[in-house]
């Protein structure tokens, strides 16, 4: 699982976090939304529940990605996630954070933490 070049860590990180997500069922709606103010990294569906994902990527165990979440953060992520999309709400909606964790150029660990904002 070598990094390619043209790919940024955080890039990569998106890419291992979205497989991920498809494998545990989820249809991938939208990536790297971008508004004025913020940027939603992963907007997916999950049955009848539109998923927002923020997606953190390290390489170091000394500042685990899940601890790069600030309130502040957290409630940006929110904001967007209103401006993205309908403004009418039909469906449920669910905050998740996916932190991976680059070990070495072949492994990494993937932390797919539903509702964590």
């Amino acid at each position: 699982m070598a990094i390619p070049d043209h790919l940024t860590i955080g890039r990569y990180g998106e890419e291992l976090a979205r497989t991920h997500l498809i494998g545990d069922g989820m249809r991938i709606l939208d990536r790297n939304w971008r508004h004025p103010t913020g940027e939603l990294d992963i907007v997916a569906r999950w049955r009848s529940t539109l998923v927002f994902c923020e997606v953190k990527t390290r390489r170091s165990t000394r500042f685990p990605p899940m601890r790069a979440i600030t309130e502040d953060k957290a409630a940006r992520i929110r904001w967007l996630a209103h401006r993205w999309g309908s403004p009418t709400w039909a469906t449920d909606r669910r905050f998740d954070v996916v932190g991976v964790l680059l070990l070495d150029q072949d492994a990494a660990v993937i932390d797919h933490r539903q509702g964590a904002l």
